[in-house]
């Protein structure tokens, strides 16, 4: 997950410790592709960003990463790392479907925007009209959902949800019982009065769009955005299986263990890193947990189209493109609970949050995590440059999310940010 304003400018940790058993042998050669080089650019990829996005991995102990870089008059330049299996040293390669967590937002934000956009949905209209059972739901509008303003809590951050994660990933949930979670619990703050990352909200949207649609998110996903741009290997995977061929995830720390671990630093980052044990295979966690919010899997191709016609609104109306592109501070409200230290969902990491979207240095889109996977996928639209990120690990020992440094030895290599 991508850390708020001037972080994206930090300076980077130079010095790259040793590892043991950090890359498997077999798999550290990059694999690249290199159409229409820009002469400027010429080299970069492979004497820069590429040794920096290895030594990254290594430090953090990321088992493999697709990072790929699209430019003007360069083309895009794709270099595939580390292995998707940690079990047979398989090499990670750019056709491989992943998991893309908190991505999966900005689906079904277009969604919402598009079905406003033909009258079927109002913005500010209560979700009471559209969900029942919804606490204060009559003071909650579809427009503080996509904004991540309503004050629900995350269900995301219940201990009870997470310690049953834990002990039975293959569980599948239905949407209703997310919602039971999160109900439990007081809300943040009122309505419109603070920002909170919170995956109720999208799941709100989510039922929100089948209700009003009479059709499943999985059809109108496929109908409304990808069918349309092309996307053949992108879907709602809410059960245990991804689409063939597909890098296993992993996880260091349990999702339990993830609700209050901190992000370390200094030595204690450096030893938490240097001693981890081999991380958990979390492949076959079932992802209906995270529904609307985080289960959707893809590929870099499919990525790649997407974070430009996001960015830009080509999917929507003109309207609904500057409704959409209205972004406010993600600064955390005065009064919150212990719950918000937890890492998972991603959208609070944006320096400015729009309508299921994120600013990043400019770049609009989104950053995501589940267990065993972290990207991040984004355009910006005054470089019309892309980047998107895909990593089979969604936290490392030392408490950053991989996703979130190789995006930034991205932005510093390529952009000088």
């Amino acid at each position: 997950m991508l850390t708020r304003g001037r972080a994206w400018r930090a300076v980077l940790i130079a010095s790259i410790l040793p590892l043991t058993a950090a890359l498997p042998a077999s798999a550290r050669g990059p694999a690249i592709a290199h159409p229409a080089p820009d002469p400027n650019k010429t080299g970069l990829v492979e004497k820069k960003l590429v040794p920096d996005l290895l030594g990254t991995m290594q430090k953090l102990r990321i088992p493999g990463a697709i990072v790929s870089v699209t430019m003007p008059k360069w083309g895009t330049t794709t270099t595939a790392l580390g292995t998707d299996n940690l079990g047979t040293g398989q090499a990670m390669s750019a056709a491989d479907h992943m998991r893309i967590g908190d991505v999966t937002r900005t689906f079904t934000g277009t969604v919402i925007l598009q079905l406003a956009g033909a009258h079927k949905i109002t913005l500010d209209e209560p979700v009471s009209r559209l969900v029942a059972g919804v606490p204060n739901g009559q003071h909650i509008t579809v427009r503080q959902l996509l904004k991540m303003t309503s004050g629900l809590y995350d269900y995301a951050q219940d201990p009870a949800l997470n310690k049953a994660l834990d002990a039975h990933p293959a569980t599948k949930y239905t949407p209703q019982a997310l919602l039971d979670v999160a109900f439990k619990h007081q809300p943040y703050f009122a309505p419109g009065k603070g920002f909170h990352s919170s995956a109720t909200d999208t799941v709100l949207l989510g039922m929100a769009a089948e209700h009003v649609t009479g059709q499943s998110l999985q059809t109108l996903f496929q109908q409304r955005i990808f069918t349309p741009l092309g996307m053949k290997d992108t879907r709602v995977a809410s059960g245990t299986a991804i689409a063939a061929p597909a890098a296993h995830g992993y996880q260091y720390l349990s999702d339990t263990a993830s609700l209050t671990a901190p992000v370390l630093t200094g030595k204690d980052a450096a030893w938490a890193d240097y001693s981890a044990g081999k991380p958990a295979d979390a492949t076959q966690a079932n992802a209906s947990w995270t529904w609307a919010s985080g289960a959707v899997t893809s590929t870099l191709a499919d990525l790649n189209r997407w974070a430009p016609a996001l960015a830009t609104g080509k999917l929507l109306t003109p309207q609904m493109r500057k409704e959409q592109m209205t972004f406010t501070s993600t600064a955390a409200p005065a009064a919150t609970t212990a719950a918000t230290v937890k890492a998972r969902p991603a959208a609070s990491d944006a320096a400015s949050y729009g309508l299921a979207v994120g600013d990043y240095a400019g770049f609009v889109g989104h950053d995501g995590a589940i267990p065993g996977y972290s990207s991040f996928v984004g355009y910006d639209p005054k470089k019309q440059a892309t980047i998107v990120v895909l990593v089979n690990s969604d936290r490392a020992p030392d408490g950053t999310t991989p996703s979130t440094e190789l995006t930034k030895r991205v932005l510093a290599d390529v952009f000088g940010d």
